[in-house]
């Protein structure tokens, strides 16, 4: 059995970016909010016939702001840190297949080791792995087996599960990602970037068994697998040197980063603000 197989386009990818520009979104506004806060706070202050309780709920409001925005810090933090801890793997598996002769590139803001045509090479209308190409990939799975644990949440292959504790940035997938060239039918296409994906995940998982013990912290294999068809060249060029550069497979690395439940943080603490911002208007209203 095979991890999950994803034919349609905009994943991994997107969905990741997604959330990061969510949240992005979110903090520019919570800081827009924080503003309008502390203007009010000292609008407040600077009037003489404020009631004492008004006063109060000022400083608890500012207070609560301080809060916030160490809140929002520190999931800024977060973010970077996975980004950060990302960065340091791929760079580790880039330079242990160097040393074993193996060159490979790297696309750092996506998080994507890109198995050149150097490395993994299909014919055209075909998604059999050639001696070489299968000789490559088994140099890569032996390299991500001896570096994916040092970034994996669990490994269930050990007698005692060992899952970390250590509150670092985790894999939460690897997607195989198969690629096709622009010629041919855009049905075929598909099945072959996906045929492409499978067979590749195939020869890594033979090579290195102890790659499916790898999970994720919902406790799920770590290796996955999609095609994307022709949507995603990485060469436009209508070449046939282009098109042998398209027909490749990338190597996905996406981390556990929660950025549903930060939203979700951010809003409920928005949604206290605005509550005590109410206590603040009904304090000034009674002095009024």
């Amino acid at each position: 059995m095979i991890a999950q197989e994803e034919v349609s386009p905009g994943s991994a990818e997107e969905g990741e970016n997604y959330f990061v520009s969510m949240t992005d979104m979110m903090v520019g506004i919570l800081f827009i909010f924080i503003i309008m806060l502390m203007v009010f706070a000292l609008d407040f202050r600077t009037q003489t016939d404020v009631q004492e309780n008004a006063i109060e709920i000022a400083k608890e409001i500012a207070q609560r702001l301080s809060e916030l925005e160490e809140e929002v810090r520190e999931q800024i933090s977060s973010l970077d840190e996975a980004q950060d801890t990302r960065r340091r793997m791929l760079e580790d598996i880039q330079n242990q297949l160097a040393s074993r002769g193996l060159h490979v590139q790297i696309d750092e803001a996506h998080g994507v080791l890109r198995l050149t045509e150097e490395a993994v090479r299909f014919p055209v209308n075909s998604t059999e792995l050639g001696s070489q190409a299968r000789a490559n990939v088994e140099t890569i799975a032996l390299v991500l087996a001896n570096v994916l644990p040092n970034y994996s949440a669990c490994d269930s292959g050990l007698t005692d599960r060992r899952c970390s504790s250590s509150g670092l940035a985790f894999v939460e997938t690897v997607f195989v990602e198969g690629h096709t060239d622009v010629t041919g039918n855009d049905e075929r296409n598909w099945q072959l970037s996906t045929e492409r994906a499978v067979n590749t995940y195939r020869a890594l998982v033979t090579a290195a068994p102890s790659l499916r013990d790898l999970r994720n912290e919902k406790s799920e294999e770590v290796l996955s697998v999609s095609g994307y068809s022709s949507t995603r060249p990485i060469n436009a060029a209508e070449t046939k040197a282009a098109w042998e550069e398209n027909r490749r497979i990338d190597l996905r690395f996406v981390m556990e980063v929660d950025n549903r439940k930060r939203l979700q943080q951010i809003m409920g603490l928005t949604d206290e603000m605005k509550i005590e911002i109410d206590r603040l208007v009904n304090a000034s209203g009674d002095g009024s």
